[in-house]
C-alpha cells in the first residue's frame, strides 16, 4: 500500500474555495512546509496529499514530486501535486499541525460517480458519528 501526505486546509472551507483560491494563484500546484519527509520516495510511489477541510477529510491529489529548496535555516519542502482533484469519502480527522503521514489502509476510499453522487459533507459527517455510513 502507497504512503500518504494529509494536510490541513486553513482558509478554504470547501473543495471549491480551494479551487478558486489556487486559480487567481496562476502557478504550479506546490504544498510549501518547514520539514520534508523522511520517507519522501515512499510518497512518490503512488502516494498522495489528502486534504482536511474542516475537521473532514474531503479529496485528495496524487503528489508527483518532493523537493528540498534552500539550505541550512532557509531550506523548506516543496510538494509538487497534481492538479486534478479526486473527492474522497468525507472522514472525520482532528486538527494537527503541520502534515502527517497516512498509510495507505487508513486512507479514505474515493468517492465515485462525481459530484452528483455526493452528499454534502456535513450530513456525510453526522452520517459517519451515528454510525451509519
Amino acid at each position: 500500500m502507497p504512503l500518504h501526505m494529509i494536510k490541513l486546509v486553513v482558509g478554504c472551507d470547501t473543495i471549491e474555495d480551494l479551487l478558486d483560491w489556487h486559480a487567481e494563484q496562476a502557478r504550479p500546484w506546490i504544498m510549501h512546509t518547514r520539514q520534508t519527509p523522511k520517507r519522501a520516495s515512499e510518497l512518490l510511489e503512488g502516494g498522495s496529499l489528502y486534504r482536511v477541510f474542516k475537521g473532514m477529510i474531503l479529496c485528495r491529489q496524487r503528489i508527483l514530486a518532493v523537493d528540498t529548496v534552500g539550505e541550512g535555516v532557509t531550506a523548506r519542502c516543496e510538494v509538487t501535486v497534481d492538479p486534478r482533484i479526486v473527492r474522497v469519502a468525507p472522514t472525520p480527522r482532528r486538527a494537527f499541525q503541520g502534515w502527517r503521514y497516512l498509510d495507505g489502509k487508513d486512507a479514505p476510499p474515493d468517492l465515485e460517480g462525481g459530484e452528483d453522487g455526493e452528499i454534502p459533507p456535513e450530513l456525510a459527517r453526522q452520517l459517519r458519528e451515528a454510525g451509519a455510513w
